[in-house]
């Protein structure tokens, strides 16, 4: 009887074995997917899937700014944005019901791949056609001294330049007009990877209109009736749609073909300049990219379209090659004409540095009208690969697209105003603009305190080379390549525009998260100190705001 409770023990220690055992082999993975008979044994799996769902999707609390904007971006349409937890509690019989559909719970465990389009959806509105196609078939008219009409094949790059006498390289150069930087986008756009017909999805929605091309037809000797209608009617269009009211506009974008200014009439006299599309209320909730802005903050200069437009990554690799080998035999260039109109231009004193000094200046001289030599792509381009230094003083404005040629040429840009590039292409120009660039202050030239050619002499050899290495780095971010084939591993000016438009409208829609107003510094007049930040000298340009010629 002494041995009946030991024997009674082990009796018990086997049986509990035995349980756990059986337990633990049906706790397996595998198991509990693979029968779905045992309830028990599917709420614990339940519970298992659930609790490892909830935590792979924690909130992610770093501040990194790409990751924050993913975060806050639309719903992706190829995830499902449910809560992935199971009320496993709700009874022993639902956990039965979901145990038996298996492929539902495998579904729900299997990690979707990750969708490269994720944070860069983008809806193109379908406008009516007389904001975009109708205002081409007057190509003829839309510049008051010349034809556009040729300028429109290939895409919007013109025509295909045939005999450059060497001077380019063997494809992918075309005549390109400088005003056609709309159609030339939307080209692109066309074919961007991450469109979405649903605009539910979409992180940004870009309005095709071509305002710039309109504005051509009417900005001499018609009434400001004809220059506002068509923005005017795009406008209210745009706040009738479903769209609008998500963001109240402030997720769309559209692209100007012309400076800001020609967009900005102070007054409703038909002796004023330009349209008022930019001051209308709803304009004010939209992001303008522009070949040049003025100084509100919801403005945003993109690169001019240049004359070279790639199809690979070799053609920009091999121009890049042979513009830093290339022999220069110039110290400076100029390609322009004077402005004996414009009080404030120093086009007149830099003629006369650059003449004064015929063997080290490069000087192409642009006729006022009629056929030029500064509309000859070889021409502007020969000049430019020849000197070491280009002089880009202001123009009619304060940009021009000689800035961007002289890069394509490897041609280190000489600027005198900081509004000609410093405060303008923010996206595409790297800030510290002393490693790619030369300033000297336009009011030294003007005044004939200063000779242009004793400042570039003083930069040494040394210098001068690794600011053309930059320089020549520079080239893919300021051309728009052919939209009928694909860089693979270079982003050209499309692409980085892209990239800002849907940082700037991610921010927006962060501060509308969080409870913030949306409107604060979206749309603000005087920004030039914030365009310009970053550089460093914000404090010694003040006079350059404060004296901005007329924005």
């Amino acid at each position: 009887m002494e041995r009946l409770p030991i024997i009674r023990n082990w009796f018990v220690f086997l049986v509990a074995f035995s349980f756990f055992v059986v337990f633990f082999k049906a706790f397996d993975y595998s198991a509990l997917s693979a029968d779905g008979t045992n309830s028990a044994t599917s709420l614990i799996g339940v519970f298992v899937t659930s609790f490892n769902n909830l935590h792979a999707r924690k909130p992610n609390h770093s501040l990194d700014v790409p990751q924050m904007f993913n975060q806050n971006a639309s719903p992706d349409p190829l995830v499902d944005t449910d809560n992935p937890f199971i009320d496993v509690i709700e009874s022993l019989d639902q956990a039965n019901k979901l145990a038996v559909n298996k492929n539902t719970t495998m579904a729900a465990r299997t990690k979707r791949p990750a969708d490269s389009c994720e944070g860069r959806y983008i809806y193109v509105h379908h406008l009516p056609r007389r904001f975009n196609d109708d205002v081409l078939k007057n190509c003829s008219v839309l510049v008051k001294w010349l034809d556009m009409c040729p300028f429109l094949t290939n895409s919007g790059f013109g025509p295909q330049v045939e005999n450059s006498e060497g001077v380019l390289s063997e494809k992918s150069w075309f005549t390109t007009n400088q005003f056609l930087l709309e159609v030339i986008f939307h080209e692109r756009m066309k074919k961007y990877k991450c469109l979405t017909k649903n605009s539910s999805v979409a992180n940004a929605i870009y309005v095709p209109f071509f305002a710039g091309l309109d504005a051509g037809c009417y900005l001499w000797g018609h009434n400001i009736s004809m220059r506002d209608t068509l923005g005017s009617d795009l406008v209210k269009w745009l706040a009738q749609q479903p769209e609008w009211k998500r963001m109240w506009g402030r997720d769309h974008f559209f692209v100007l073909g012309r400076i800001g200014w020609d967009f900005r009439r102070q007054t409703d006299h038909d002796s004023d300049w330009g349209s008022k599309l930019m001051t209308l209320p709803e304009s004010m909730n939209l992001t303008a990219l522009s070949i040049e802005t003025t100084s509100w903050s919801n403005e945003f200069a993109i690169p001019y379209p240049t004359y070279f437009h790639p199809s690979s990554d070799d053609e920009v690799f091999r121009w890049q090659n042979r513009m830093q080998s290339h022999n220069r035999r110039y110290l400076f260039a100029f390609a322009g004409a004077s402005r004996p109109s414009a009080n404030d231009s120093i086009r007149k004193e830099i003629i006369h540095q650059c003449l004064a000094s015929r063997r080290t200046c490069n000087f192409l001289r642009c006729n006022s009208g009629g056929e030029s030599r500064c509309d000859n792509p070889a021409e502007v381009i020969k000049v430019f690969q020849d000197s070491v230094f280009c002089l880009q003083p202001p123009g009619d404005s304060y940009t021009r697209r000689s800035i961007f040629d002289s890069i394509l040429a490897g041609c280190i840009p000489v600027f005198f105003h900081p509004f000609s590039a410093y405060a303008q292409y923010t996206w595409h120009l790297q800030r510290d603009y002393w490693r790619y660039s030369v300033f000297i202050p336009i009011d030294l030239v003007k005044d004939g305190f200063v000779s242009i050619k004793q400042v570039l002499l003083q930069i040494s050899d040394t210098e001068m080379l690794a600011m053309r290495k930059e320089v020549i780095k520079l080239i893919p971010r300021v051309i728009y390549a052919d939209p009928r084939s694909k860089l693979q591993t270079l982003e050209d000016a499309f692409d980085i525009t892209l990239k800002g438009v849907l940082h700037r409208i991610g921010k927006v829609r962060n501060n509308i998260n969080k409870g913030r107003d949306p409107s604060n510094g979206f749309a603000e007049e005087n920004s030039w100190k914030m365009k310009l930040s970053g550089i460093g000298v914000e404090e010694e340009w003040d006079h350059f705001i404060d004296n901005s010629m007329r924005y």
